[in-house]
């Protein structure tokens, strides 16, 4: 067995602190791409004859051009006060699911269990959270005001007030709009997601057997390369969730027809190009983002159960 494959579990509250540091880290260093992502897949540029879809370089100047360079962290509160409890199911689940799963005689998980465990985790993050908080940070995200110009009054004023908003003007479920596209969207990618940056660190052990633990950088290689797989296998998925999303519900309509209509639409007006539009900002900002919270959750997570380790011991000492 590796020396990965020794570690003793950590502990629920280390997931907690570890994946809430490292969410927190991503959000406010991700935040602008996927705004400008956000904006790429609402937007209907390129519609006219003889014009271009606008890229995500052109989309970013525009917003930084009208709506000041603040407005790329747009729904940053909605994202940030989600991402504790969003990172530590995510990480949390993955561990228990991961060891419901392993083999019950020799502890170890194949491939297949790591990517079933992924998928489980994945859809467990977007019921009890990614989906109200991406509600919410879409619709602060879409608003095209300037926060230069005190007069130009955004419909939402901030995540809180949204959240207010919504519920009050079309209930609670709407919270929950796309939520199936969600959890479909955050499955697969931590299906992928977890399964590549678990083999990658295995053979990355294997091939450093002296290391006891991978150094930071390493856990950032790898955590760049699993994070891209995601976003190219749902890209579609994801596309249609944000226009859902985004929408006000048409009375008697269910959540499969605004889906089958948002899709015939962009298939129809826009073309299939329009399944991938942002796809450039979003594997810039998942694959450094998972880059980063791997990384930072490593480390984090290591330093806490050295120091649980010695507060132990110097406890037994006394």
């Amino acid at each position: 067995m590796s020396r990965a494959g020794k570690k003793k579990p950590v502990g629920f509250a280390t997931h907690i602190t570890a994946g809430g540091l490292a969410g927190g880290m991503e959000a406010l260093c991700c935040q602008p791409l996927d705004t400008i992502k956000v904006r790429m897949q609402l937007s209907k540029s390129g519609l006219a004859p003889g014009t271009k879809p606008r890229g995500f370089i052109a989309t970013g100047i525009l917003i930084v051009r009208r709506e000041t360079p603040l407005a790329l962290y747009k729904g940053l509160g909605a994202v940030l006060s989600g991402i504790v409890p969003k990172m530590a199911i995510r990480f949390a689940s993955f561990e228990t699911y991961k060891g419901w799963l392993a083999d019950k005689t020799t502890g170890n998980t194949s491939v297949g269990s790591i990517f079933i465990a992924g998928l489980a985790a994945g859809t467990t993050e977007a019921v009890a959270v990614v989906t109200p908080m991406e509600v919410v940070k879409i619709r602060l995200q879409a608003q095209q005001h300037s926060l230069a110009d005190p007069l130009e009054a955004p419909r939402y004023r901030n995540a809180g007030h949204a959240v207010y908003t919504i519920i009050r003007e079309e209930g609670i479920a709407t919270l929950y709009r796309g939520v199936s596209l969600t959890a479909l969207r955050q499955a697969t990618n931590q299906g992928a997601n977890f399964t590549a940056y678990q083999e990658i660190k295995k053979l990355a052990h294997r091939y450093q057997p002296e290391l006891q633990e991978l150094p930071s950088y390493q856990h950032m290689i790898i955590g760049l390369i699993s994070g891209a797989m995601g976003p190219f296998s749902n890209a579609p998925i994801d596309t249609i969730k944000t226009r859902l999303q985004k929408a006000t519900a048409e009375p008697g309509q269910s959540a499969f027809q605004r889906i089958q209509l948002i899709a015939s639409d962009m298939w129809r007006q826009e073309g299939v190009r329009s399944f991938y539009k942002g796809i450039t900002p979003r594997v810039l900002r998942v694959a450094p983002g998972q880059a980063i919270v791997f990384a930072v959750y490593e480390r984090v997570s290591t330093m806490i159960e050295k120091l649980k380790v010695t507060t132990s011991e110097d406890h037994y000492s006394e």
